[in-house]
């Protein structure tokens, strides 16, 4: 009876091709889905655009959130919690009148947010949640949405 044996090499391309096909088994959602669906949220959220598509690390990276709201923001802060596939791996705060202008007059407004990824961030699929809350620290909505990175590096650290 012969035994077959694992060599270390054999393990890493397994592992590395198995990297490259988990993430192209997830699909982009550019669909924003409110943290509780039963919720009223006061602002209402009615677009995403992230430019430029897909995203690649070491590259400026722009989240566009388009939205709404009856009554006027005079100020607050947005949080930002990132997974990647199930964990969470980055938190952040921004004062709201920072990603757009302030007071928020009731209408149609811009939550804009720019920033760029580190070149070590891993590829794949990541879930953003997304919460804003008022200066009364009053929930005014709260979102979630997925994106992905890919693996081709972006010319300027290939070119390193």
């Amino acid at each position: 009876m012969t035994m077959v044996q694992f060599s270390p090499l054999l393990a890493l391309i397994f592992f590395s091709s198995f990297l490259i096909i988990i993430p192209f088994t997830f699909a982009k959602s550019a669909d924003v889905h409110y943290c509780n669906k039963k919720a009223n949220y006061p602002v209402k959220v009615s677009g995403l655009e992230i430019n430029p598509y897909p995203i690649s690390r070491g590259k400026n990276t722009t989240f566009s959130i388009a939205a709404s709201t009856e009554e006027p923001i005079s100020g607050g802060k947005l949080t930002v919690d990132v997974t990647y596939f199930i964990f969470h791996v980055y938190s952040e705060d921004h004062n709201l009148c920072s990603e757009t202008s302030c007071p928020v007059s009731a209408g149609d407004f811009v939550v804009s947010h720019s920033q760029v990824l580190p070149g070590i961030t891993p590829p794949g699929s990541y879930t953003l949640k997304m919460t804003m809350v008022d200066a009364n620290k009053k929930q005014l909505t709260c979102i979630t949405f997925d994106f992905s990175i890919g693996f081709v590096a972006p010319e300027s650290l290939a070119d390193a």
